[in-house]
């Protein structure tokens, strides 16, 4: 029965991926006519529809009375401002920069979450979680290329939302155990939405619609968010994190051959061996993790 649930958690976290990379492949092809803050406000309005529905199917929200308050509402206010400045800057990245590249570096959330674990939770890191880490932002800067005629400051928006989203993840283990993840991620998503429409409002406005069509892409880009946030909580209830993530990492290749195939995109001199590099720190800081828990 366990080996079940795990088996389904495993197709959760890879309906999770494909839908995050349909609503990455929408954005880049929405980007040419809206700003990034415009696209990030349509899909946290859109996207609130599964966090709802996420909530509402919450045993431990129904059982706690259906409670709307929570006592670090502050904290959580807080992570959605945060989660603002990720969406913000990664969306930005995936109309200046091919789609592979901006998810790939993406992927080094998972070494900032280690790096920001120590003054946060208090969690000590060892050598070789600390060694894994170097690796994968070698990995980084192989793929940026700072300093080089090929680096494009634009590398450094993905890298930013990388390190915003490790924040919102490791926030999240501060809150009180008592508290349904699904309310914890609506007050996120909503304050992400107003951060959203206010930044969009500052910088410009909304835009009229330029396309008859496009309201339906907005209604699939944020249905495919918050679709994918649906399943990655599905997921993590009905399995260990140290066993789901290594599939997390099917991404990267997912990435690559959608830009492929949808923008004829094929950056392999970008990407490689950089992309590599974060896999295999990615995986080693898996494989200590499991070790500890053995111990």
């Amino acid at each position: 029965m366990k080996t079940d649930r795990t088996f389904t958690a495993v197709l959760l976290l890879l309906c999770a991926l494909v839908l995050f990379d349909g609503m990455g492949l929408i954005i880049k092809h929405l980007s040419p006519r809206y700003s990034a803050a415009e696209l990030a406000a349509w899909r946290n309005a859109f996207g609130l529809i599964p966090s709802l529905v996420v909530l509402y199917a919450s045993r431990d929200w129904r059982e706690n009375g259906r409670r709307w308050k929570i006592r670090q509402w502050r904290l959580a206010l807080a992570r959605g401002v945060i989660l603002t400045v990720a969406q913000f800057s990664f969306y930005l990245s995936l109309g200046l920069l091919t789609f592979a590249t901006a998810s790939t570096i993406t992927y080094a959330n998972s070494l900032f979450a280690v790096a920001l674990a120590v003054p946060l939770l208090g969690e000590k890191v060892g050598w070789i979680r600390w060694s894994a880490v170097v690796i994968g932002f070698i990995g980084v800067i192989w793929i940026v290329k700072p300093g080089s005629d090929a680096f494009s400051p634009a590398a450094l928006l993905p890298l930013g939302a990388a390190a915003c989203y490790a924040l919102v993840g490791v926030t999240i283990r501060l809150m009180d155990d008592d508290v349904p993840t699904p309310l914890i991620n609506l007050y996120s998503s909503v304050t992400a939405l107003v951060g959203a429409v206010v930044l969009t409002l500052f910088i410009g406005g909304f835009s009229p619609l330029l396309h008859p069509n496009d309201i339906w892409w907005f209604m699939a880009m944020g249905g495919f968010g918050g679709c994918a946030v649906l399943c990655l909580i599905m997921s993590y209830r009905m399995a260990e994190q140290s066993n789901l993530a290594p599939f997390n990492y099917f991404g990267i290749p997912l990435a690559f051959v959608l830009g492929w195939m949808f923008f004829d995109e094929a950056p392999w001199s970008e990407l490689f061996p950089g992309a590599l590099l974060i896999l295999a720190s990615g995986l080693l800081i898996v494989w200590r993790e499991r070790m500890l828990k053995q111990v």
